[in-house]
């Protein structure tokens, strides 16, 4: 299993959820089905805008997607940015 750290948490102008690894690239991820997404050109991960579930699920659900499916760990680090991020949900990541 692969490690890497998570660079930036961001919420996008659109609503997206998105997680900014490092290094690891997860061009395929898509064929997963679970909603999950890559963005080629700045290389994030990103999640639909919440519908039912909230941002934390999304995020709890992106991590395990990478873990389960990609057999890469995702963690925060030191350095990890929090862009658009509201403070509760911060919070509430980091205590993860």
């Amino acid at each position: 299993m692969k490690n890497d750290g998570i660079k930036e948490v961001a919420i996008d102008d659109s609503g997206r959820l998105c997680i900014f690894p490092e290094t690891e690239k997860f061009t395929y991820i898509y064929r997963t089905a679970t909603e999950v997404h890559w963005d080629n050109k700045d290389m994030f991960l990103y999640s639909p805008k919440p519908r039912e579930w909230s941002y934390l699920d999304w995020y709890k659900h992106i991590i395990n997607v990478v873990k389960n499916e990609c057999y890469c760990n995702l963690s925060l680090t030191k350095n990890t940015l929090f862009t658009n991020i509201p403070e509760i949900l911060k919070k509430e990541i980091l205590a993860l």
